[in-house]
């Protein structure tokens, strides 16, 4: 869905055959709803010819795949992690690192380092971790930079955020105070609750954009580097809605030399970046690299890009639980959703603007989990509210409270409670780790690259991107299962369908 001038908004899908469709609202909300279902419809259309093709050609057959020699490019060299936003997530994800390599923590929550792939049966006892299995990066190769609208350096930002222990912190201090912000992309307009010095000035935003390509092209020269990633870890952006502007490159160099106000500072940085051919993790759910002009750069450029919003506490146990309710048929009336959080994220959502940017990623989650046009007596009538209060005391201690109403045999009611007190730097620094070395493997493997979305990472976000017309998955457990069967297909080894059938032939 885009909104094509003031006024008018298109609902965009491809249907079951491949064709792509539009049509004109005059509101946003109607113009999605109407999207949401016909691409629904077009799902459970393919969906149904796949199953009865398969029961026509023996579907049950274990599925192979040839490994291409050459395709998976070594991990030479140092990869360059670049981080606009140098924040609680950002530094603790840096001062994590450093404390790996330096052998004072461990990589929990990270499966790259500590994460294990199946290959074959489960007689055969293969199962090598994944750092083992494809060619990743090392800890050792990673160095850093960042962009920041603050002067703290690394240590003094990660003192500041309050989420590593002091103790830990004195020890990285030598190494985090020699990575310094450099200026920042910024406007007050997209985010209403935070200011800060250190910014960049120029006469238009490609002007900007060009400043960002040349601090790309300085750290890749003095840090030797071989390779770039861009992570964005920065503050959620207001709220808009895809324009015109966003949807070819001429169309948006055009509006960056115009400084169209609908240019947000975060599509600055993954223009710079995916001009350099760098790949482009977003960790908000602002549109960023989710729009058209941003594909199209993305395959041109064989920089692959990914997001939306690292999944880390309450959305995380909704792609737990939803999927069980599913599986089980358990119909859901009602999931209400409230979150107290007190750091520089919090603080920045208690802007109604920037909320609704986030509450539009936390919200579609159920609706794509649980297809209510499939299932409508047991989804169709949801009420789903979601609410996050900034409270300074708990800082980046999070707590997510979940109020569950479900119905089971015979309509009869009953309830699940979940009370989440999570840590969100925590949970969110191994997501970015992962993101870094995956996407850097995606750019060095000749069948990802060229693709533009890499979908097969959606386990690490809230708000999934797909190609238009193709609707997200949200089940973890699904997730999880595409992102190692993808590892397996680059090596050659049978892809895992658990079917099972084989071991009582």
């Amino acid at each position: 869905m885009y909104q094509k001038r003031p006024g008018v908004f298109m609902a965009d899908w491809w249907d079951a055959d491949g064709r792509r469709h539009r049509k004109q609202f005059a509101t946003s909300a109607s113009a999605r709803e109407h999207e949401h279902r016909e691409t629904a419809l077009a799902h459970a259309e393919r969906a149904s010819r796949e199953m009865k093709l398969a029961a026509r050609t023996g579907g049950g057959k274990k599925p192979r795949t040839e490994a291409i020699k050459g395709t998976i490019e070594p991990a030479k060299g140092k990869l360059g992690v670049m981080i606009p936003g140098m924040g609680a997530v950002a530094t603790t994800f840096v001062a994590g690192v450093e404390a790996i390599r330096k052998g004072l923590a461990k990589p929990i929550g990270s499966l790259t380092q500590m994460g294990t792939v199946r290959l074959g049966k489960r007689t055969d006892g293969r199962s090598p971790k994944v750092k083992e299995f494809v060619p990743l990066a090392t800890l050792d190769d990673l160095v850093f930079t960042g962009w920041d609208i603050f002067n703290d350096n690394m240590y003094e930002a990660a003192s500041n955020a309050g989420v590593l222990d002091y103790r830990l912190l004195e020890q990285l201090k030598p190494f985090l105070s020699t990575i310094t912000p450099r200026a920042a992309v910024f406007d007050h307009n997209y985010v209403k609750k935070i200011d800060g010095p250190n910014v960049k000035k120029g006469k238009t935003k490609m002007d900007l954009a060009e400043q960002l390509r040349d601090d790309i092209r300085d750290f890749k020269k003095t840090s030797g580097a071989s390779r770039l990633i861009t992570m964005w870890c920065g503050s959620t952006e207001s709220y808009i809605e895809p324009t015109e502007a966003h949807q070819s490159v001429k169309a948006f160099e055009k509006a960056l030399k115009e400084s169209d106000e609908m240019i947000a500072p975060s599509m600055i940085y993954a223009y710079a970046s995916l001009m350099e051919g760098v790949p482009f993790a977003n960790g908000a759910p602002n549109l960023t690299v989710d729009l058209p002009v941003m594909l199209e750069l993305s395959r041109k450029n064989e920089a692959p890009i990914c997001g939306k919003d690292f999944k880390t506490g309450q959305t995380l146990m909704k792609t737990v639980l939803a999927p069980a309710f599913k599986a089980r048929l358990l119909g859901l009336s009602g999931w209400y959703s409230t979150n107290i959080l007190g750091n520089r994220d919090g603080e920045v959502l208690d802007d109604p603007g920037s909320f609704k940017t986030k509450e539009e990623s936390k919200l579609g989650v159920l609706e794509h989990i649980l297809q209510p046009a499939l299932y409508p007596e047991l989804y169709g009538n949801i009420f789903h509210k979601v609410r996050i209060n900034y409270y300074p005391p708990r800082g980046d201690n999070k707590e997510g409270w979940d109020n569950i109403d479900i119905f089971g045999w015979l309509g009869y009611p009953m309830q699940i409670k979940v009370d989440f007190l999570c840590r969100d730097s925590i949970l969110a620094a191994p997501i970015v780790l992962d993101l870094v070395l995956f996407l850097d493997l995606a750019k060095r493997t000749s069948e990802l690259r060229g693709l533009g979305i890499q979908e097969w990472l959606s386990f690490y976000f809230k708000s999934p991107m797909t190609p238009p017309g193709l609707y997200p998955e949200h089940d973890l457990f699904i997730q999880l299962m595409k992102l190692k069967n993808t590892l397996r297909h680059l090596k050659g080894e049978e892809l895992i369908t658990h079917l099972g059938l084989e071991y009582y032939d």
